[in-house]
């Protein structure tokens, strides 16, 4: 098949690579406003080069994947689906959620997949804790544990434009506690704090913080985030059940030491940035795309998904304002 990239910064092109590798893409057509990028690209992958979104469109194109610019995501989306091009487009579907959900409407009822990109879904550990809670065998849940922490902060530009800690970071815990445990949550409430860097403070935003969510079921999820992780990129999830409990993310590479005495565990070089985190996750979801395309299954992580966990994210941002617990019906109708 002929994939479209649209947006060819670090994960664009981090993509490309990706589907330059699989069996089922036969070749690339890409576009980038800078047209380095895209020339860049084009040598190292024999692809062709499109000047516009359209002209990619226009190209022949079986799906494309969309890596631009978040403010770019609803209009490309919409233009993708109205030209009937499946589509998978990295997160956030738009930069509000009133936007996402003007998205999502203009979408309704059409026959065009889209697929929104959370690779969580795809790493091989919350797969398989997803098929343990599924399957019964950790008997009713009583906790679950979501860990995020990068070892260092994005640039102040980006941070200004993030939206906050909740909508860009937190969001891949709260997406995956939903994929994991099949609940919806209802009531957040968090906090956050100020340790690190000082433009994070100055961009109204927290570089660390704690969020409890009461699940539909009654069990409680603890997420815990920060921009300051100096020994790496650490991602864990525990599940903890009446029968059983579990952990994603508890190996060898895990960036925490331990002190206990004669404990080498974990002894490997730690993680240090999420692409080397979730390289297979991301490679498991693109070819999950060219199987979208294909028709042989539907997409894996919709609009609908990806709204669901920007509305937690709204929530907790909302608690971390007025330090409160907020309900996500709340948040829907404000």
């Amino acid at each position: 098949m002929r994939i479209g990239i649209l947006g060819l910064g670090r994960i664009g092109a981090f993509h490309a690579e990706t589907l330059s590798g699989l069996d089922a893409v036969e070749s690339l057509v890409v576009s980038d406003p800078f047209a380095d990028a895209a020339k860049a690209a084009a040598e190292r992958f024999g692809a062709q080069v499109a000047d516009s979104p359209e002209a990619v469109l226009a190209a022949g194109v079986d799906g494309v994947v969309v890596a631009a610019a978040t403010d770019a995501h609803p209009g490309l989306i919409t233009a993708c689906v109205d030209a009937g091009v499946p589509v998978f487009c990295e997160k956030p579907v738009a930069r509000t959620m009133a936007e996402g959900v003007e998205v999502l409407k203009a979408v309704a009822g059409r026959d065009v997949p889209v697929q929104i990109g959370y690779n969580r879904r795809f790493d091989t550990g919350f797969v398989a804790a997803r098929a343990a809670v599924r399957s019964g065998e950790l008997g009713t849940l009583h906790t679950v544990r979501s860990t995020t922490l990068d070892p260092a902060p994005p640039p102040a530009a980006y941070i200004a434009a993030s939206g906050g800690i909740f909508r860009d970071c937190s969001v891949h815990d709260f997406d995956i506690i939903r994929w994991v445990t099949g609940r919806e949550v209802t009531e957040v409430y968090a906090a956050g704090g100020n340790r690190g860097a000082d433009f994070i403070k100055e961009a109204g935003d927290a570089d660390t913080t704690g969020a409890i969510l009461t699940l539909d079921d009654g069990t409680l999820a603890v997420v815990s985030n920060s921009r300051h992780n100096a020994r790496g990129y650490d991602v864990r999830m525990e599940i903890h059940g009446f029968t059983d409990s579990i952990a994603v993310g508890l190996e060898d590479k895990l960036p925490l030491r331990s002190v206990e005495p004669g404990v080498t565990f974990p002894a490997g070089v730690p993680h240090d940035f999420f692409m080397d985190r979730f390289t297979d996750a991301y490679r498991a979801e693109l070819l999950a795309f060219t199987e979208v395309v294909a028709g042989s299954r539907p997409s894996p992580c919709t609009i609908e998904d990806a709204l669901e966990a920007g509305w937690i994210a709204e929530a907790c941002t909302l608690s971390l304002h007025e330090h409160r617990p907020v309900t996500l019906e709340e948040v829907r109708q404000a």
